[in-house]
């Protein structure tokens, strides 16, 4: 049995958008356990901070810590369970000189207050989810917009109560988006 030449085209077009679903779904799964454990931190921190001001910045210290060893230990499981590296130096390199960057212009560049700084990191890191959108799904650039807004909203609208809009905004957000994205 033989194949002509527009049947194998179309069988290697076939195999090229099933490995392109594949790699998205694996993605999503990932990007998805990520953004459940954040948005649970993130809930946690703008909670703390609404109800213990002072101590907002031990409390997100602590969250990113937990954050980022959790990310870690979620990549490692992914990789030991499935053989796939997902978070590699470059990952880290690039996301030390991405926070770099964000706490260089927070701190050195534009000394926000905390109001200002709970509304850039959330707007920063969207940023990053809705360029990472364009090329990986259109799930991130949603996500990321979708946060952005109703943050937005939240600075300019909601005067004492924006820590806890945030826990909800961000942190529920960032939950419901990750649970989103397991069904896709």
């Amino acid at each position: 049995m033989s194949i002509d030449s527009q049947e194998a085209a179309s069988a290697l077009s076939d195999i090229d958008a099933i490995v392109r679903r594949v790699r998205q779904s694996r993605i999503y799964n990932l990007a998805s356990l990520m953004m459940i454990m954040w948005g649970l931190l993130a809930f946690t921190g703008y909670v703390a901070s609404y109800l213990s001001p002072r101590q907002a910045g031990y409390s997100w210290a602590t969250i990113y810590i937990a954050g980022i060893a959790g990310s870690f230990l979620v990549s490692r499981h992914d990789q030991v369970r499935k053989g796939v590296r997902t978070f590699d130096i470059r990952m880290l390199a690039a996301f030390v000189l991405f926070v770099a960057f964000g706490v260089f212009c927070a701190n050195v560049l534009g000394h926000f207050t905390p109001r200002q700084l709970g509304t850039f990191w959330p707007i920063y890191f969207m940023l990053v989810y809705t360029i990472a959108g364009l090329w990986i799904g259109h799930a991130f650039v949603a996500i990321g917009l979708g946060i952005t807004a109703l943050t937005l909203i939240g600075y300019f609208g909601l005067g004492d109560w924006f820590d806890l809009w945030m826990a909800f905004v961000d942190g529920g957000g960032l939950i419901l988006g990750g649970l989103w994205m397991r069904r896709s």
